[in-house]
């Protein structure tokens, strides 16, 4: 799958379905679970699951230190997670992100969304055989200020 993105100033019809894709998952999905989100304010996880929080998302840390962020319980693994998950924002290197993908697949998540720079073909293969929808090398803080 090629990269999405614009040439040229022209929209590929691919950028055409992955902004479908993405603005579906922001209008109607509530629970997002943060793959790599702990207490540092100075990582991106925090401010990205902070903005989620502001537009009405339930958020989920997910991180080995399974601290509290944000006001939310966290949990050490995707399993771990006691209640429904309809996104999997993944905020992990892309060379783990594949593993992620396959947690997310295997607790029946709705979604799985990789961050800018989170890139995984064979991952988001396995992600959309599945049936789920995968959002890879975006950023769901930047998609809501682009529909602000």
């Amino acid at each position: 799958m090629a990269a999405v993105g614009v040439v040229a100033g022209m929209r590929t019809s691919e950028d055409d379905r992955t902004t479908e894709t993405v603005d579906r998952l922001l209008d109607s999905t509530t629970t997002w679970a943060v793959v790599g989100l702990s207490t540092n304010a100075d990582r991106a996880a925090y401010g990205v699951a902070r903005r989620l929080q502001q537009a009405g998302k339930r958020i989920v840390p997910v991180h080995p230190s399974a601290a509290t962020v944000h006001g939310e319980t966290g949990y050490a693994t995707l399993a771990d997670v006691p209640h429904g998950i309809d996104v999997v924002d993944v905020f992990v290197r892309s060379e783990l992100a594949g593993d992620v993908a396959d947690q997310a697949i295997a607790v029946g998540a709705k979604a799985v969304w990789f961050q800018l720079g989170v890139i995984d073909e064979d991952a988001a293969a396995r992600v959309r055989a599945a049936g789920l929808d995968m959002v890879m090398d975006r950023c769901p803080a930047i998609e809501l200020g682009r529909r602000a």
